[in-house]
């Protein structure tokens, strides 16, 4: 099988290519095409990916290419992991944001509006081309925001465009931990959005373990989650949110854990990353010791502010450890290559999944998958504070792709405006022309107020 991967220079790229190299069952893939506009950075992960092949028999094969029509002919799976405006625009994203006293995050809030905004219209002339030139290939797309991106993109490619994200699968993981059972033997009830979801239950041999968690403290403060965000609150909820969600439950605190950083998380990403990046052919050591040396500084700190705004301490090693989307993306490659059903998280089109959103909506729920794809499995109502919740947020995504189809700038101040973490028109109005200005791919926005 062919694997294209998009954004073939991005600092995840080995970790997709390790788990291909573990995988020696029939039908695996064997060639991967790097596809990125930027040729240094794919030669320096062409390095890494040579290292990982060396002495591994039939390794899958490593062409780059920045031509995309080439890179999409003849392949089976497109994996898209871009970054438009590349981790600078991250940078700014969140710096607009926290300087104007709101939340500054890839994904959520103002920050994931800004990225939307400028990765929509990128993603939408990708699905394009795959429309075009590979219409039998499926597309996995792991580009942040995830859910966003994969609804702009199911506009072009129907259901064969499926998000994928680590943060469900996680979050089960540790949960299964906590309760000392085998995920393998649970079924985890989650919905939501992409990074908007909740674990509502957790069923082994029929009965739901999750309120026997909830009961116990010391085994619900065991891991990430019950860390960030408390016993007492988890209790109330019922249920234990995404770790994302500590962005809206103490939205104060960690605006004020970044507004006190040194730097925000896309500065600290760039500054872990410059040297590696920069590191010439010939420089001692490997180009894989670099990448895992720079990866381990990468997961460390994630989500730090919050740790530190929740007095949670250090990451647990349990959670640096690998097996993330990497891992669900191949899961996700053989139950459709090879017709094996399986049942993952996925973002999908909701189908009548969630009541309260259409059909075409995506969200993040349980999937049965197989030679046909991914359908999600009927879920139980969301709760009022949830649902809530995610029919705004969705309302907002809505927003963000009108803004982004058709360049309307009164659809980008209402996306600002109407999200939960942006507490003022005024403060939206602001953050509009800021980005603007700013970030150069969202000029098209630019004396558009009429659109």
């Amino acid at each position: 099988m062919r694997l294209t991967v998009l954004g073939g220079g991005g600092f995840r790229v080995p970790l997709v290519y390790r788990a291909l190299l573990a995988d020696r069952g029939k039908g695996r893939v064997t060639e991967v095409v790097l596809h990125d506009l930027d040729p240094a950075r794919t030669a320096v992960i062409g390095r890494v990916l040579a290292d990982q092949a060396a002495g591994v028999p039939d390794a899958p094969s490593v062409t780059a290419t920045s031509d995309l029509d080439e890179a999409l002919t003849g392949t089976d799976f497109v994996f898209s992991a871009i970054r438009v405006g590349g981790t600078e625009g991250r940078v700014a994203d969140e710096r607009i944001a926290l300087e104007e006293g709101v939340l500054g995050q890839e994904t959520v809030g103002a920050g994931g509006i800004a990225y939307g905004l400028r990765t929509v219209p990128v993603a939408v002339r990708i699905a394009q081309r795959v429309a075009a030139v590979a219409p039998e290939a499926w597309v996995i797309n792991f580009t942040n925001p995830a859910g966003l991106v994969t609804e702009a993109m199911s506009r072009h490619l129907g259901d064969r465009v499926i998000g994928i994200c680590d943060t469900p699968i996680g979050l089960g993981r540790r949960v299964a931990a906590a309760l000392g059972v085998d995920p393998a033997s649970a079924w985890f009830d989650y919905a939501g959005l992409n990074h908007l979801g909740w674990l509502r239950a957790v069923r082994v041999g029929g009965r739901d373990v999750l309120p026997d968690l909830l009961a116990d403290e010391e085994a619900l403060t065991s891991f990430e989650e019950g860390r960030l965000f408390g016993a007492e609150w988890l209790r109330a909820l019922g249920a234990i949110p995404n770790e994302y969600l500590h962005y809206y439950d103490f939205n104060r605190d960690a605006v004020a854990a970044m507004r006190a950083a040194e730097r925000n998380r896309g500065a600290l990403v760039l500054e872990q990353q410059r040297d590696f990046y920069a590191r010439p052919a010939g420089a001692p050591g490997s180009a894989l010791e670099a990448w895992e040396a720079t990866r381990r500084a990468r997961d460390s700190t994630y989500m730090a502010e919050n740790r530190e705004a929740a007095g949670a301490g250090e990451r647990a090693a349990a959670d640096l450890e690998s097996g993330g989307y990497e891992k669900v993306a191949l899961a996700l490659m053989h139950a459709i290559a090879h017709d094996e059903r399986t049942t993952l998280i996925l973002n999908v089109r909701n189908r009548g999944t969630l009541s309260g959103l259409d059909d075409d909506a995506v969200v993040e729920v349980p999937c049965f998958v197989d030679g046909n794809g991914a359908r999600p499995v009927t879920a139980d109502p969301l709760s009022g504070h949830a649902l809530g919740l995610v029919t705004t947020v969705k309302a907002v995504e809505r927003a963000v792709l009108e803004a982004a189809t058709t360049g309307s700038r009164a659809a980008a101040l209402r996306a600002l405006a109407t999200h939960p973490l942006v507490d003022s028109v005024t403060v939206a109005r602001r953050l509009l022309e800021r980005y603007e200005t700013d970030v150069p791919q969202l000029g098209y926005l630019r004396g558009k107020a009429d659109r």
